[in-house]
């Protein structure tokens, strides 16, 4: 009997083995070849419609101008979909088009224009889109999906003709020599003619491209699970603003999906979203603009009814792993995620420049941009440039933020928004003006570097609380600005009048703050009348940053006094203890009591006496630690 299991066991095996296919995908192919290494196809998409669970799609060398739809997903970790660049080789992929018939303008200096017939575009125009949505916000004036970019640079859109002959300058932007270049399109029945200021770079003789697809790997069926997207150049297509109550469609987006792993990509250049873990249509779409009746908030409450409905739990979506891409140049996120974003790993990202042309705003901008992060783990990027680093709103629970790198962020590092807790924030540094802004409760802080102040907000609405690593909602309440844990920090001062930095912010916050072994300098304090650790005013650590080839480095100075006085306490589950509204303790996704044992680097902390602050390793005199 024995045997006769053995023989189906590698009958089963050897089966797996044998219907599991390579197909190869080359600009030299035909998507009629049947996909050998001898006979690639043409299109990633043709892959995509044979490519079956355990089959892997390797794309070589090109530039593939598609959305590629997959038809199926994995079957689970052992039985992907895997869809990969071949080792050494580059594969963009690219929701624009290359555009070299640009005609020269006889009006003003540096203007060029292209026509194109509608046909060009198939269904999707997005110079007639427009960009909408809830929370969006257009600055009083239309803008498009669509866009212009020069040698991979966007372009500003302007408003008319007699703007792209004589542009403005946005004096806002980081770029603002950059804002000189723009374009405007203008559609007719038959034609749309995009007008555009090249200043003096002939377009004909440069790379110019524009966006012409609403998505780059986007599955228009839900469930399909398990896909792998590795080592691609991804960009430039035509996403719309994806609010938490609509559909969020990305460059790469899974669309209700469970257990991808999006890992070493490049994604640059989307109108709008990088990655997109979120949400799909059905339980809503821009409600707040299409129905009046309620607000927005109360819209979203329903929405997440509405998900629960249709399946939000840990069986069907999230567990994605999004790691160790680099992402830039997005207008509204980097990585956005409405529910679908929850029990995932987020790790080893290098994501900048998100909303830096500021030509449309809205409520919806950061690096990373989750609601109902649950049980999320988000640690080991870096993050800077951006408005917002990082914003978790709503529905955090179980999120633990760890060991990232903030800065040069000119509205805020990380932004908590009406979650209740538990959740952790330990072994960052937030180097921006402005740490975190906060209006949550429930927050475990621990071992953090706040170079910036920190901010809070009261808020009244009633938002879900969970039951523990679960999506199901166990009951409703306002988040109360209080129950938080801030152990083991150092608070540095700046030089701003208006704000307060350190922990005093809370002194009139309606729960308690637990604070201790804390680092207070150079004009940081903590709440009045309490002792939360030292004080050590005339101290400053001279924090700064140097970004070199060979990576990042902090430096900053430990003096005596500073160096015997970083000594402090572990912190575990039982020194953090249990949160006032849920009644959970901290810990693990699997249960497992919280401990924190590693410092930012890595490195083990003390059992005993562990030191203040993200990093255990100090040395009296000045430090200068790769943090990148």
């Amino acid at each position: 009997m024995k045997n006769v299991l053995n023989i189906i066991f590698l009958s089963f095996l050897c089966g797996n083995l044998i219907f599991a296919k390579e197909y190869h995908v080359s600009p030299m192919g035909s998507d009629v070849n049947d996909g050998d290494i001898s006979t690639p196809l043409k299109t990633i998409n043709a892959a995509a419609q044979k490519a079956l669970p355990g089959d892997v799609v390797i794309v070589h060398n090109g530039v593939y101008r598609e959305w590629v739809n997959p038809l199926n997903g994995g079957e689970n970790n052992e039985k992907r979909i895997v869809y990969q660049v071949a080792e050494g080789e580059k594969a963009e992929l690219k929701g624009s088009e290359l555009i070299k018939n640009w005609i020269k303008e006889k009006r003003g200096k540096g203007v060029w224009k292209v026509t194109l017939p509608n046909s060009f575009f198939g269904s999707y125009n997005p110079y007639v889109d427009k960009l909408f949505g809830d929370w969006f916000f257009d600055n009083g004036r239309v803008h498009h999906t669509g866009d212009v970019y020069l040698n991979d640079v966007s372009l500003y859109e302007v408003v008319s003709v007699e703007k792209v002959l004589n542009p403005d300058t946005i004096r806002s932007v980081r770029d603002p020599e950059g804002t000189q270049r723009v374009w405007f399109a203008t559609v007719d029945a038959d034609n749309t003619t995009i007008y555009a200021n090249f200043g003096d770079i002939d377009p004909n003789k440069e790379t110019v491209e524009i966006a012409a697809r609403p998505t780059c790997f986007y599955p228009t069926r839900q469930g399909l699970n398990y896909i792998t997207i590795r080592g691609f150049h991804v960009g430039q297509a035509a996403t719309q603003w994806g609010a938490p109550t609509a559909e969020q469609v990305g460059m790469i987006a899974t669309h209700w999906c469970k257990g991808w792993i999006i890992e070493n990509n490049v994604i640059k250049n989307s109108r709008c979203n990088g990655i997109s873990l979120g949400k799909e249509r059905s339980t809503g779409h821009n409600l707040e603009m299409t129905d009046k009746r309620l607000d927005g908030t109360q819209h979203y409450r329903e929405v997440i009814f509405n998900t629960l409905r249709h399946g939000w739990n840990r069986e069907n979506v999230g567990s994605h792993i999004v790691r160790n891409n680099v992402i830039s140049d997005c207008e509204q996120t980097g990585i956005c995620g409405s529910m679908g974003g929850a029990f995932c790993e987020i790790y080893g990202n290098h994501i900048y420049n998100i909303h830096s042309k500021r030509q449309f705003s809205g409520f919806e901008m950061a690096g990373i941009k989750l609601h109902g992060p649950i049980d999320t783990y988000i640690h080991n990027n870096r993050i800077h440039g951006c408005d917002k680093g990082m914003w978790l709103d709503w529905m955090a629970q179980g999120a633990h933020v760890s060991s990232n790198l903030f800065y040069d962020n000119t509205e805020l590092d990380l932004f908590l928004e009406v979650n209740h807790g538990p959740y952790i924030i330990d072994n960052n540094l937030f180097l921006s003006d402005q740490s975190v802004r906060e209006s949550s409760d429930g927050g475990a802080y621990l071992n953090n570097l706040f170079a910036g102040f920190i901010s809070r907000n009261d808020d009244e609405r009633y938002v879900p609380y969970h039951l523990n690593h679960s999506t199901e909602v166990k009951g409703m309440f306002i988040i109360t600005n209080g129950d938080h844990r801030f152990y083991n920090n150092m608070f540095v001062g700046g030089t701003r009048t208006d704000v307060r930095y350190g922990l005093s912010v809370y002194d009139h916050a309606k729960w308690p703050i637990y604070g201790e072994d804390n680092i207070f300098c150079n004009g940081a304090k903590p709440m009045t009348g309490k002792e939360q650790g030292a004080v050590k005013d005339n101290y400053n650590p001279k924090i700064r940053l140097e970004e070199t080839t060979e990576g990042v480095f902090l430096l900053f100075s430990v003096d005596n006094d500073l160096f015997h006085a970083l000594v402090a306490k572990p912190v575990d589950a039982a020194r953090l203890g249990i949160t006032k509204l849920s009644g959970y303790l901290y810990d693990y996704v699997n249960e497992t009591p919280f401990i924190l044992n590693k410092d930012y680097l890595g490195n083990t902390r003390s059992k005993q006496s562990l030191k203040v602050g993200p990093m255990e390793l100090l040395q009296q005199g000045v430090q200068r630690i790769k943090v990148w």
